[in-house]
């Protein structure tokens, strides 16, 4: 493109000088001059201006970083953790002991002769059977291992957001600096052309043509301006910023890069994926609720021991009391069969729940694949292909041009073809980018943990 640039220069240069000597050695009446045209270059210099000033350029891993730490998300998944754990030593805990005052043969003349009553003070505990307080504490465990898949889950969640709104940035900018030197190269096309017209070797129309041409960059200029500040709000926007801070990064597109094999992929998410790991939390969560219902028929038991002072004027007047108490969930057995019934149910529904979702991960993932794959193709055919075949068109039409072996929309034509193309190309890239955050979102770990199988070398 630099080269193309150089090789416009020195024709328009060129060109200049022969029109220069040309007019002077003919000397004409008058200087024919061309029509009063709308000037495009305001339109475009105004489409060009950014929104706002650059901000410190920041890389994929810094923003990853600023906002693993940062977002407010992730900080409401990391205090529903802490109250998991902080419950947790409240599952297991014995219910509080009972402390008991009893006054009996009080008598109704003198209620207040409390000397002439049995006072009994007693303290009791509640201490419950089979086993119970653990399978409680297990329960609670499992909550805070699905708390911790949560988070993780989260966590990846705006890991993919912010690799989006990078990548978003990232291709907007390099978009915009694309389309600037396209701009640079139009430009130099419709001054050589204005000198060309100036002696009459350009109808008006092809004048006309390329100025038409260069005003229509200045609506991509506008969508990518546009596209910059969406991207750079919700950019900032993960990572706990205003939005409207500015904002700059600076990286390379993963396009060139292997892909890893959907094998590798499934057997990661299998095993990492945060709601696959936070299924199977609820699956183990609701095991244990099942062992802890099939425990009600165990009894509770209740001790207490406490003392009593009898009436005045008895022999023995100081005492004590020991008191043992059970409940009998046997009598109760509908409504504790009816719980074993809810428990098991739900056990298994969270056990269809987990196989459900395996299952939708290797869909996703199949998905995914295909999706980077064809992205990936794409991209690698506009830069391989359609990329080096448009520019040698647009460097042989300029040498054709400058030989007058050919007409200007000609020479119009391949640059616009060149445009566009690179255009596509960085769409197609920064679509393939897309594709691969999909992918790590369903494979759940970053894809660089993934190596790439090698294929096979024979000898």
């Amino acid at each position: 493109m630099k080269a193309l640039r150089v090789a416009l220069c020195l024709w328009a240069g060129g060109a200049l000088c022969g029109v220069v000597h040309a007019q002077a050695a003919a000397n004409p009446p008058a200087a024919v001059h061309p029509p009063a045209l709308p000037d495009p270059y305001a339109l475009m210099d105004s489409a060009m201006t950014a929104p706002s000033l650059p901000g410190p350029a920041l890389t994929l891993e810094e923003a990853e970083r600023i906002a693993l730490t940062a977002n407010p998300d992730i900080a409401v998944a990391a205090r529903r953790l802490a109250v998991a754990q902080a419950h947790l030593p409240i599952a297991g805990a014995l219910d509080d002991p009972e402390a008991m005052y009893r006054g009996w043969g009080v008598p109704l003349e003198k209620p207040w002769d409390f000397n002439a009553a049995q006072n009994m003070f007693s303290l009791s505990q509640t201490l419950p059977g089979g086993n119970r307080r653990a399978l409680r504490t297990n329960v609670a465990a499992s909550d805070v291992d699905e708390a911790k898949a949560n988070l993780a889950a989260v966590r990846l969640n705006v890991e993919v957001r912010v690799c989006k709104a990078f990548y978003d940035l990232l291709l907007v900018q390099d978009e915009l600096r694309i389309h600037a030197d396209h701009v640079g190269l139009a430009r130099q096309t419709i001054e050589a052309a204005r000198i060309k017209y100036a002696v009459g070797n350009v109808p008006q129309q092809d004048l006309l043509k390329a100025e038409v041409a260069l005003t229509a960059l200045s609506a991509h200029m506008i969508r990518f301006s546009r596209e910059e500040g969406v991207a750079r709000a919700r950019l900032n926007a993960l990572l706990d910023r205003d939005p409207a801070a500015p904002l700059l990064v600076e990286g390379k597109h993963a396009v060139l890069e292997p892909l890893p094999s959907e094998e590798r992929m499934e057997s990661a998410a299998l095993g990492s994926r945060p709601d696959l790991v936070a299924a199977q939390a609820a699956v183990e969560r609701s095991r244990r609720e099942q062992a802890l219902a099939k425990k009600a028929y165990a009894p509770d038991f209740t001790v207490s021991g406490g003392y009593m002072l009898m009436p005045a004027g008895q022999a023995m007047r100081n005492s004590y009391m020991v008191e043992g108490s059970m409940n009998l969930p046997w009598l109760n057995h509908r409504k504790h069969n009816a719980e074993i019934a809810e428990a098991t149910a739900r056990a298994g529904e969270q056990e269809t729940e987990l196989a459900a979702l395996r299952n939708t991960a290797r869909e996703q993932i199949g998905e995914a694949l295909v999706e980077a794959q064809a992205a990936q193709r794409l991209a690698l055919f506009y830069h391989d292909q359609l990329r080096p075949q448009a520019e040698a068109t647009l460097q042989s039409s300029v040498i054709a041009y400058q030989n007058n072996q050919t007409s200007f929309l000609n020479l119009l034509d391949s640059q616009m073809a060149v445009i566009d193309i690179d255009v596509d190309w960085i769409q197609a890239v920064g679509d393939f980018d897309e594709r691969m955050a999909d992918l790590e979102l369903a494979t759940g770990i970053p894809l660089d943990k993934l190596q790439p199988v090698q294929p096979e070398v024979k000898p």
